[in-house]
């Protein structure tokens, strides 16, 4: 595969920035917003072991919460890992609060790789390297010559709306609120976003990658108007001001599940690595108390500890 970057994208997508960056001092400040080493350490994240997987085949739709982002998502009996990080710690977040509940060699077969953004906390090389390199990867615009350069051999990038089909469902990348980086020197360089999977049924599961607030969830939901389930981002939302932009909070996580008719919402983004200054488990507490200020079924929040598997 080719490592050239592909001549239909730009150089970058600075112009598909909702929000400014990080100053310095901004960044710094966030660094110094971050909860207490005694406060990590008292959190107790919910974590059970992944293994063995609840049996998910045709007509089925199942989450798996693998720790942050990370998430097996099988939707008709085609398998598809979205934003793992199943190895050590990444940069910029000190340790793990939690172990991952598998290793990349526990995984099911995967027939699709999906990855939202660059950030290091959804595109983990030290996972990457222990999956097969014959693996299918799906990513944004600009992303395949990463890829290449690391021996994955089938890359389809994707601009937002774009769709390819994996199986016997459909995939589809979607807008985000968001930004992406790896070094000083690629800012913005891949399109980052979310992702849309839709069964031969009709029926879609959303994993929104990282986001913040906006007007993105009602047009994915305007095209999209069977979302069983969506995987919401909840958590590395304070201080408000700095973050506001690029990661939603609980509450704004539940006007977004409402904004993309969506009838269950899995919370991830949560409980692995420190990356803001909100309390461990606050996004959790939050969410709860969210979900039912506005009137919704509790049973319709899947409230996963690590490892946690719900089918539907």
């Amino acid at each position: 595969m080719p490592t050239r970057r592909d001549p239909r994208w730009p150089r970058d997508f600075h112009h598909r920035r909702t929000s400014g960056l990080l100053a310095p001092a901004q960044a710094w400040a966030l660094l110094r917003s971050f909860p207490s080493r005694a406060d990590r350490a008292a959190a107790r994240v919910p974590v059970v072991d992944a293994l063995p997987l609840p049996p998910a085949g045709r007509g089925q739709i199942a989450v798996t919460w693998l720790g942050h982002s990370s998430a097996l998502l099988r939707v008709d009996g085609v398998t598809l890992l979205v934003d793992p990080v199943l190895a050590g710690g990444i940069p910029g977040a000190r340790r793990r609060l939690t172990a991952p509940p598998l290793t990349p060699e526990q995984l099911p077969p995967i027939d699709a790789l999906l990855i939202s953004h660059d950030h290091y906390d959804h595109l983990d090389a030290p996972t990457l390297r222990r999956l097969p390199r014959t693996t299918r990867v799906l990513a944004g615009a600009g992303s395949a010559p990463w890829f290449a350069r690391r021996g994955f051999t089938d890359v389809t990038e994707l601009d937002w709306w774009e769709s390819a089909p994996v199986g016997t469902t459909t995939v589809e990348f979607v807008p985000a609120h968001h930004w992406s980086r790896r070094s000083p020197f690629d800012t913005c360089q891949r399109l980052w976003g979310g992702w849309v999977v839709t069964g031969p049924d009709g029926r879609s599961v959303v994993h929104a990658g990282d986001t913040g607030y906006g007007g993105f969830p009602a047009r994915i939901g305007a095209r999209h108007r069977d979302i069983e389930v969506a995987v919401l981002p909840i958590g590395a939302y304070a201080p408000r001001p700095l973050l506001r932009g690029v990661h939603m909070d609980p509450a704004e996580a539940v006007r977004a599940a409402a904004d993309l008719g969506a009838r269950r919402v899995v919370p991830v983004h949560w409980g692995t690595f420190v990356l803001s200054g909100e309390p461990v488990l606050e996004p959790l507490e939050r969410v709860r108390a969210e979900w039912a200020r506005a009137g919704q079924d509790p049973d319709d929040l899947w409230d996963l500890p690590i490892g946690g598997t719900r089918v539907l």
